[in-house]
């Protein structure tokens, strides 16, 4: 019997092509969101420590959010993928219409907290300087969630198709103008206003406004995607497609907030040892966060292919598809440690002004906080690649209420309490606080695995 659940091995290899074929747009895409953070970090670093900390706590509050909106979005991919393989365009057309809906009434309200939450920045024992620069920086950004939820609507929708290339050239047109408009607004280049912060802010919005712009243009070009996307009745609606996406999208929006919530109380945990801790979690965090997203574009490609395989009832051929995804994001991730561990003294230089001799102390120090965090960073991208990618097969099979009880578990009981301690209570400080995010990504994929291995194997027996 277990040879029959086991395929061989060149099974698994066999299907690496396809799947970064189907991946590698949603990384591009993924890694495009996460390089508007990037050059935010990178330029705003330029200005100083506390300007890079300013934007680290100012996103801390809109990472929140935008975990429960992109994870609530992710329910329209599996839904869309189910009705594709089973030549339903009507549940296709449905699914994005009451996927926006959804969508845009979640972008409101996300938005509206944040704006509510923002006074308990001043209460949250972070440096005075810091706070002061956050907040109206927090004001701009907070606004751009909107955008975001809608953009992330229509991604999630084209991705259920089998189609990542068009958010993915969205998402490249948008980086551009946001470099270009960070350029010219922090420094005050040719002749504009010099802004710092709050023109990293300004750019981040309007880049993500033209992303769903230029988005939807792409939809109502391509005659595929044209019929889903024109004469869309939004006053006509059915409770129970609300009901699915919602049964799927609110598990699957907590899953995010439980990872981005310990990344969240990481930097605010950082922000109470000093600004210079805060700086370094943040080049450590946005690291990670960019070869993260080649985990997030797999996962994209598991919920795909298993979603598909779902509506097709070939539960032999799900296993096996799952399976190789997992075993190519291992692989993956292990290039990526290794790179961390190689690089460690070098990547967090991008960050900060070297040159700056006023701040050659404060930098330095900085620079060797992060270098250490990234020695932990290169261990931990296997199990935060595979988590990901795991509870993306998991959501192909709209199982996801058991996979968010084992977040809360992986990342509240057991993580959390590791960080706290460790990080304010020992002379670790912030690597102890990093080695508790480890030890939350390592319970989470394998208790996440366990629960895969357990649901795919019971479905090819009652098939």
């Amino acid at each position: 019997m277990h040879n029959n659940f086991i395929p061989l091995f060149s099974n698994y290899t066999k299907e690496f092509n396809y799947n970064l074929k189907l991946a590698f747009p949603v990384i591009l895409g993924m890694l495009g969101h996460m390089f508007v953070s990037f050059a935010d970090n990178v330029m705003v670093g330029q200005l100083g420590a506390a300007e890079l900390a300013a934007v680290s706590l100012g996103n801390s509050f809109f990472f929140i959010a935008m975990s429960l909106g992109i994870g609530f979005a992710s329910a329209i991919t599996p839904i869309v993928a189910e009705a594709d393989s089973a030549k339903n365009p009507v549940g296709v057309k449905n699914a994005l219409k009451h996927g926006l809906i959804l969508c845009g009434l979640l972008s409101v309200i996300l938005y509206s907290l944040m704006l509510l939450a923002k006074p308990a920045m001043r209460n949250m024992d972070q440096p005075l300087e810091v706070v002061d620069l956050a907040i109206p920086y927090l004001d701009i950004i907070a606004i751009s969630i909107i955008p975001l939820v809608i953009f992330e609507a229509l991604k999630r929708f084209s991705d259920g198709l089998s189609n990542t290339k068009h958010p993915m050239y969205a998402t490249i047109v948008a980086n551009i103008i946001n470099v270009a408009i960070n350029y010219l607004l922090i420094f005050g280049s040719f002749g504009f206003p010099k802004l710092g912060i709050i023109g990293a802010g300004i750019g981040t919005l309007i880049s993500r406004v033209i992303m769903v712009i230029f988005l939807w243009i792409i939809f109502t070009k391509n005659k595929r995607f044209k019929l889903y996307v024109t004469k869309i009745k939004f006053k006509i609606t059915n409770i129970k497609i609300f009901k699915k996406i919602t049964d799927i999208g609110l598990p699957s929006a907590f899953q995010m907030l439980f990872e981005v919530g310990i990344f969240t109380a990481a930097i605010w945990m950082s922000g109470v040892l000093g600004k210079n801790y805060q700086a370094a979690n943040q080049i450590a965090f946005n690291l990670s966060a960019m070869t993260f997203m080649v985990g997030i574009g797999l996962g994209v490609a598991a919920t795909i292919r298993v979603g598909n395989q779902k509506g097709l009832s070939d539960f032999v051929a799900l296993r096996k598809i799952a399976f190789s995804i997992f075993l190519l994001t291992a692989l993956i991730e292990i290039i990526f440690a290794l790179m961390f561990f190689i690089l460690k003294d070098w990547l967090p230089t991008l960050y900060l002004d070297t040159e700056n001799i006023s701040k050659t102390i404060e930098n330095g120090e900085v620079i060797l906080i992060a270098s250490k965090l990234l020695l932990i960073v290169a261990l931990f991208q296997i199990f935060d690649g595979l988590q990901v990618v795991i509870l993306g097969a998991l959501r192909g099979l709209q199982d996801v209420k058991i996979p968010t009880l084992i977040t809360f578990i992986a990342y509240w009981l057991i993580g959390f309490p590791i960080c706290f301690y460790l990080g304010l209570y020992t002379p670790l400080k912030s690597i102890g606080i990093w080695i508790g995010l480890l030890i939350s990504l390592a319970v989470s994929s394998i208790l996440l695995y366990l629960r895969f291995n357990y649901l795919s194997k019971k479905l090819i027996l009652k098939s």
